[in-house]
């Protein structure tokens, strides 16, 4: 086993480690700046509201608590969320054609099409960032992605 430098606790870090490590640390400061780029793109759409927009559209709609379940998050802050896109017109809750004691959160024309206007930009930009690398690391990369989101577990806060 290859150590490189040492841990905090005064042992060797093998190079498996070390990568984790850095790995942590480039997937934190990519949050970081996909939070603080949200803005730009569209000031009204926050990330976790572009997210849940995402989902709406991507599962033709579902209830808040699907919602929640679907993005580890806390009801009530998928239920802030909610409620601010629906006053910004973007969601409407409709009853469940299946079980009409259930509200159904679909996204309005203005929230199809601030979604589409979003994604745009955010390709854009990811294809701006991109430009550079060679096609066969754009694949391993996507891959690698797909790869780490499909054992997707809450690894929390860092």
């Amino acid at each position: 086993m290859r150590t490189t430098g040492t841990p905090q606790e005064g042992g060797p870090v093998s190079s498996a480690e070390s990568a984790v490590e850095t790995i942590q640390r480039e997937m934190t400061v990519f949050a970081r700046r996909a939070r603080a780029s949200a803005g730009r793109i569209h000031p009204e759409l926050s990330l976790v509201s572009y997210t849940l927009l995402g989902h709406l559209e991507e599962s033709g709609g579902c209830r808040a608590t699907d919602l929640a379940a679907h993005y580890a998050l806390d009801k009530s802050t998928v239920s802030r969320q909610v409620a601010a896109l629906e006053r910004a017109g973007l969601i409407e809750r409709r009853p469940d054609p299946e079980d009409h004691r259930v509200q159904v959160l679909r996204l309005t024309g203005a929230g199809q099409e601030i979604l589409a206007q979003v994604t745009r930009r955010r390709r854009a930009a990811f294809r701006e960032r991109l430009a550079q690398w060679p096609e066969e690391d754009l694949v391993r990369f996507a891959a690698y992605l797909e790869r780490y989101n499909a054992g997707a577990a809450d690894l929390g806060p860092g």
